[in-house]
């Protein structure tokens, strides 16, 4: 985008929303800059735009408002040059603005869409009786409902958002930065409707082309304005971790520095020590050369804006702020060090902008997703501080109130913040403008979604009655039921329901409609996305009839509605009708993609029909969709180790080489197992299921040093209630083996560092070394073949006393503590078997074991020479003694008599 060229002047002043000074735009364009949409609408250029076939060419009579809403001049495809291009989209501009005005950022317009749309014969609409602006409104809110998702009714001025997206949506030749405005009225669009619905890759792409070919990149706070938004999109589409490198590109892009440190200070009035506490400290970089954000005033604020009110904590404890005791932080960077927690410098708007959108997620516990709960309250307080912008102050505001509602000391101010914003919104304590100037650059709720918000934090405080006024005077019928329910009065809310499907209870714009003259009750002019709606919340009522009622919320719907299939798959799989469940469930997918546990339903019905490529799709679409999903990530491993085995099943069908198949296609889906699993495990830390799946599949693919970490991790999750049942054998011993296969350790190799390949030889003889002496041991130690496993690797290691040590605590669990050995003749056969062992294990390292314990204790100490003998005639006697009146005429007793015999003259 050319500096020079009129015409990207004109776009990017559009675009940030003001003109600077050494730019000259259209009469039009500066209209909408300064927010005088009347004006701009009444304009005789716009007018041309804004008409409409109000009636029947042929028969002369009055047209339906669905015909004649998409008879708009403004709508036809027809594109007549530059001109006629921007004047569209100027228009288009206008109307998304004049929409936000009226539903986010206040205060309510002077003129309605009806009173700016005019026939052919020059006439407004609103002079109609039978197109008013409510009957015009309900029109379009209905056009809004997108893939099934229902468009909140009681908007204002929805005719406006309307007209706005049909204009983005035409052909534009001339105007690259039409992609850019599809990017914004899409987020808003999506803010209407009930879920957000998928913003496609290929619209993504198409923005990311024109901001890396067009936009200036000598002006970086247009970059980050187009970064930022961009995150903005991510995080209404619940893509948190995409959201979050968004900003953060933002912020490098404008010269944002910041840094999360500790400096020492106090957060309460009686503290006496300085503790350290968290700060941000940030610079942003100077704007004097800006043409597209001139830096605001020192004090803040323009002399005519007035800011939201920021009320006071008043806390008998808590410091209002923090009081930071000194003036540096002493781990701060070198370009940051200069900066006085107390007094920092002020932000722009833009970069404040940042900063609330990294505390978006405010729920947030992963850092992989962005900034965790604890660490978001020193950015918002940073930019509370210096209030810039009236939007901005009332997001930052917003965000600590959010922040502060589960706490106990402020959680009242919290609630009051939330009503206070609320009340701001209809005044005009600021100008449009000022509102309008950075709005989308932040996630500030409409005034419904803030009044919803208030109602849920009285729910959550137990103000039950008053959530629920709140609640019906906004007709959020899904929230009203929950209230119904949380006060125990299922019947109430079942009443709720019917009533407004059978006509018998009104909404809003149902009574608008038919008009105050006419007093007969009848059903009103609900759309079907919230009609299906409606037929949904009953089905989940209604347990006796929920099949019945989520197919009637499917035929209204005319087969849109996501919640419908979404709710009969969810209602098949329970009863194990998976085909049902299937069918409904890809549709439903179909319909929303976005919605993971959609997926994951879908991917476990196709695995209990053993459509296992089909389930490795499904739950692949739930890891993209939520990687810190585990269980997803457990089902897509199990069905890559299933895929492994139906490749071997039809390798044998068709004559194809096994050792083929299992080189190549079974292969690589163990390791995909295994990839899946190792991912899984990072947010599924404490499943010991998981842990047991990855020992298991890292076996196969030959990662045994992963294996036996996964080992230990399944003792110390199992141990305290499993006991021995903890320790799979069985993968121990294969560890085992893997070391005792390699070659001898010679002296050069003791000496050496760890070897590279951590699964064979020494570098996995350490790790089950430590998994012994530091996981298994010290929680399971009554298990004879755990200890003759550890005697086996120290054999290896020529560690010859420790192995005996190992090889008799192993005799004295299979023998010793065996209270069943005198009465039961199976067990005592065992033990007949475990003596023989021991006294082989006593004849064969008894002298090497008892050599290398006396070369410990040094040659001043007296050897006892022969001692492991003396323990084998021992071990005997005793066993012998302890069973022989038991056993004494059994077969097995000869041999041990030949064996004390044998053992006479060692």
């Amino acid at each position: 985008m050319s500096e020079t060229s009129t015409q990207s002047q004109t776009e990017l002043a559009l675009l940030i929303g003001t003109t600077p000074k050494s730019i000259k735009v259209p009469d039009f364009i500066e209209q909408i800059n300064n927010c005088d949409f009347e004006a701009f609408f009444r304009s005789e250029h716009v007018r041309n735009y804004l008409v409409v076939d109000a009636k029947d060419e042929q028969n002369g009579e009055e047209q339906s408002l669905d015909v004649v809403l998409d008879s708009l001049k403004l709508f036809r495809p027809q594109m007549e040059g530059y001109i006629d291009e921007m004047s569209r989209l100027s228009i288009g501009v206008a109307a998304l603005h004049a929409f936000i005005q009226v539903n986010w950022t206040g205060p309510d317009l002077t003129f309605a869409p009806s009173d700016v749309i005019y026939t052919s014969d020059n006439q407004a609409l609103s002079t109609y009786k039978t197109m008013t602006d409510q009957q015009l409104n309900s029109v379009a809110t209905a056009r809004l409902a997108l893939s099934g998702e229902p468009a909140y009714h009681l908007s204002k001025a929805a005719t406006f958002l309307y007209i706005a997206l049909r204009t983005f949506e035409l052909s534009y030749q001339t105007i690259p930065s039409i992609h850019w405005w599809r990017l914004r009225g899409g987020r808003i669009h999506r803010e209407v409707l009930d879920e957000p619905v998928i913003f496609s890759d290929a619209d993504f792409a198409a923005v990311e082309e024109f901001a890396n070919t067009y936009l200036p990149k000598d002006h970086p706070d247009v970059l980050g304005r187009y970064r930022i938004e961009k995150g903005l999109m991510h995080h209404l589409l619940k893509q948190d971790k995409l959201a979050a490198d968004e900003f953060v590109k933002a912020a490098n892009v404008m010269g944002l520095q910041y840094e999360l440190t500790g400096v020492k200070g106090r957060k309460t009035k009686f503290q006496v020590d300085d503790v350290t506490q968290l700060v941000l400290l940030a610079k942003g970089r100077g704007r004097e050369d800006s043409i597209s954000d001139p830096t605001p005033q020192s004090n803040g604020t323009k002399p005519e804006e007035t800011l939201p009110e920021t009320l006071e904590l008043n806390d008998d404890t808590l410091l209002e702020t923090t009081q930071y005791t000194s003036t540096n932080a002493s781990d701060s960077s070198t370009f940051l060090s200069d900066i006085d927690p107390n007094n920092q410098p002020t932000l722009h708007p833009l970069d404040q902008c940042v900063f609330l959108g990294l505390c978006l997620h405010v729920k947030n516990t992963s850092p992989l997703h962005g900034l965790t709960t604890e660490q978001m309250t020193p950015y918002v307080s940073r930019v509370i501080a210096h209030p810039q912008n009236w939007s901005v102050h009332t997001m930052s505001l917003l965000l600590r109130s959010r922040l502060e509602a589960s706490r106990t000391r402020t959680v009242e101010r919290s609630t009051l913040q939330l009503q206070a914003l609320i009340d701001q919104m209809p005044t005009s304590d600021s100008t449009v403008p000022q509102r309008l100037q950075y709005f989308h650059q932040i996630a500030l709720p409409s005034k419904w979604e803030m009044e919803k918000e208030l109602a849920l934090r009285m729910v959550g405080l137990g103000v039950l009655k008053s959530a629920l006024e709140i609640l019906e005077r906004l007709e959020m019928w899904e929230e009203v039921v929950h209230c119904w329910q949380a006060m125990e009065r299922h019947e109430q809310a079942i009443e709720v329901v019917k009533d407004l499907l059978q006509g018998r209870k009104e909404e809003a714009d149902a009574v608008t409609f038919r008009g105050k003259a006419n007093k007969q009750r009848v059903k009103g002019p609900m759309d079907r996305a919230r009609e299906a709606k409606l037929w949904c919340i009953l089905g989940e009522l209604e347990p006796d009839h929920v099949e019945e009622h989520f197919q009637k919320a499917w035929e209204v719907s005319a087969h849109t509605s996501g919640r419908a299939v979404r709710s009969l798959g969810g209602y098949y799989f329970a009863r194990g009708k998976f085909a049902e469940a299937i069918e409904n469930l890809q549709r439903a997918v179909e319909i929303q993609p976005l919605l993971a546990r959609s997926w994951f339903i879908l991917g476990c019905a196709l695995v209990r029909e053993e459509r296992w490529e089909e389930a490795r799709d499904a739950f692949s679409r739930c890891v993209v969709l939520d990687e810190e999903d585990g269980e997803s990530w457990n089902n897509l491993a199990s069905v890559y180790l299933r895929l492994s085995s139906a490749n071997r099943q039809k390798s044998n069908v068709e004559d194809v080489d096994p050792a083929k198949v299992e080189s190549d296609a079974v292969w690589n889906n163990k390791r995909l197992a295994f990839r899946a699993l190792q991912q899984g495990l990072k947010n599924s830390y404490s499943n010991w299921r998981m842990w047991s799946n990855y020992m298991v599949v890292s076996i196969d693919v030959g990662e045994l040093a992963e294996a036996c970490r996964a080992l230990g991790r399944v003792v110390e999750e199992r141990s305290e209630k499993d006991g021995k049942e903890s320790v799979d054998v069985e993968v121990l011993e294969r560890l085992i083996s893997a070391v005792t296969r390699s070659s001898d350790l010679d002296e050069s190799s003791e000496k050496e560092a760890r070897p590279p390949n951590p699964n064979e030889g020494l570098g996995l003889y350490t790790r089950l070394d430590d998994l012994f002496t530091q996981v298994i041991l010290p929680r399971v130690s009554d298990d004879g073949r755990i200890w003759k496993a550890r005697a086996q690797l120290l054999t290896w290691r020529k560690r010859w006393s420790e192995a005996m040590d190992a090889y008799s605590a192993a005799y004295r669990c299979e023998v010793v503590s065996e209270a069943q050995l005198e009465v039961d003749l199976e067990k005592w056969r065992e033990a007949v078997v475990h003596v023989e062992e021991y006294i082989d294990v006593l004849r064969n390292f008894g002298p090497k074991a008892f050599m290398e314990r006396d070369g410990a204790e040094g040659s001043g100490k007296k050897k006892r020479e022969g001692s492991w003998a003396f323990q084998t005639r021992s071990v005997l006697r005793t066993f012998m003694g302890r069973t022989r009146d038991a056993f004494e005429d059994e077969p097995e007793w000869k041999r041990l008599e030949e064996l004390e015999e044998e053992i006479k003259h060692v």
